[in-house]
């Protein structure tokens, strides 16, 4: 017998992106031209090398975030070394579904000022925001 599901992913993301704050493209651009806010891109490493990335921001791999964020795991990241209180933090992932679950888990933790951008990477892309190339982690092999 399948399983009945309480809430879909769809639900989740709906429920998530009515208790976080989303961005405006316009919104974003600012903070990312402004160099006060980090960006934090959630997509897994092959998106990243097939599409691009926004220039400066971080990346964090959604399954790994929490933990990374958290100064008291071990798995902390130096990439969030700095962060402080009241500094803008920016997450996307490529249609703004896994940013809006990531947002909503960070807001727990008690960021109070992240949020995330309306569409993802994608409509950055679409939108003509700057966008740089990420070489691969690895050569491909036959490279």
């Amino acid at each position: 017998m399948p399983i009945v599901l309480k809430k879909s992913a769809s639900q989740l993301v709906a429920d998530a992106m009515a208790q976080v704050r989303t961005l405006s493209l316009d919104e974003a651009r600012a903070l990312h031209a402004s160099a006060g806010a980090l960006f934090v891109d959630l997509r897994d490493v092959r998106e990243l090398e097939r599409e691009g990335v926004i220039p400066g921001a971080a990346h964090a791999p959604r399954g790994m975030l929490e933990f990374w964020v958290d100064p008291a795991s071990p798995y902390f990241h130096k990439a969030f070394a700095g962060v402080h209180e009241g500094q803008p933090m920016v997450l996307f992932c490529a249609a703004g579904w896994r940013s809006a679950l990531a947002t909503k888990a960070l807001v727990e933790m008690g960021f109070p000022a992240v949020s995330h951008i309306e569409g993802g990477f994608s409509a950055w892309k679409a939108a003509g925001a700057p966008v740089a190339e990420r070489a691969p982690a690895r050569p491909k092999p036959g490279g």
